[in-house]
């Protein structure tokens, strides 16, 4: 028996969005926000900490299914703001029209004894330059 095999999370979710966006469907995240390191709109955070992300490749730009994280480019309000989602924080994967996919347990216990991963830079949606002299 080998223990020390790495989560098939992200294999699956990756595996889940391919399935979806090959049927011509809208892949949706279900995220738990109370996982630390989340870097969501606050504004549209349900009660229940959960947000909804529409995923497809026409509306999020530079989307990448890794295995530590998931990240992207998407407007909120007209913004372009920079999404950062652990993976510990997907709860589900599924369609916008028939709701089939996958969900994950989550286990806020992973929070305990963590230390919050340092804040990326979110874009203002300003030009963000230098003079480089």
């Amino acid at each position: 028996m080998i223990s020390d095999m790495t989560s098939n999370k992200p294999y699956l979710i990756r595996a889940i969005y391919d399935w979806i966006s090959d049927n011509l469907s809208t892949p949706y995240l279900l995220i738990n926000t109370a996982i630390l390191g989340c870097e969501v709109p606050e504004e549209y955070i349900a009660n229940d900490k959960s947000i909804v992300l529409n995923i497809a490749g026409d509306v999020v730009e530079h989307l990448m299914l890794g295995n530590e994280d998931i990240t992207f480019t998407a407007r909120f309000s007209g913004m372009l703001t920079d999404i950062y989602i652990p993976i510990a924080a997907v709860a589900a994967i599924y369609t916008k029209e028939s709701g089939e996919g996958l969900s994950f347990h989550i286990d806020l216990s992973e929070n305990k004894n963590k230390i919050p991963p340092v804040p990326r830079r979110k874009n203002n949606g300003k030009p963000n330059l230098k003079i480089v002299e």
